[in-house]
């Protein structure tokens, strides 16, 4: 299962790489983060985030480790609990006076949950829309 949605805000590319490469930050816009918190590492390579997540009603824990970082142009992790494998990358590009963001996941289902895929979908888009949303909102508040 794949993601992709771009965004476009009016602030300079260097905040929101700054704001984005914090992954605590998706508290405030990513409305199936419950909590996010840094375990290890100074947000570079190889850092690792434990994130709670709610979706569809359950709550999971995922580990999530950087996996590529970029200054101001690419932000890359890998989440994984025992049901699913996240994919997340964030690319970022300066356009005139603002920032393109696209952001993209992919969702590997592990056991059990990887038959329900197909019932996933449409949760799952809404999951991507009110996170590009909340993304864009809290990016233009910076």
């Amino acid at each position: 299962m794949r993601l992709e949605r771009t965004i476009r805000v009016t602030q300079p590319i260097e905040k929101v790489f700054g704001y984005l490469a914090d992954f605590t930050t998706t508290t405030q816009w990513d409305p199936g983060t419950v909590l996010t918190t840094r375990v290890s590492g100074d947000g570079g390579v190889g850092t690792v985030y434990a994130n709670r997540s709610r979706f569809m009603g359950r709550e999971n824990d995922l580990t999530y480790v950087v996996e590529e970082l970029e200054p101001f142009h690419r932000i890359a992790l890998r989440g994984s609990s025992g049901s699913v494998v996240a994919h997340d990358s964030l690319e970022l590009a300066a356009d005139g006076s603002g920032t393109v963001v696209t952001y993209r996941v992919t969702f590997d289902f592990k056991g059990p949950a990887r038959f329900l895929g197909p019932l996933l979908a449409l949760p799952l888009k809404k999951l991507g829309d009110d996170g590009s949303a909340g993304m864009k909102a809290a990016l233009d508040r910076l």
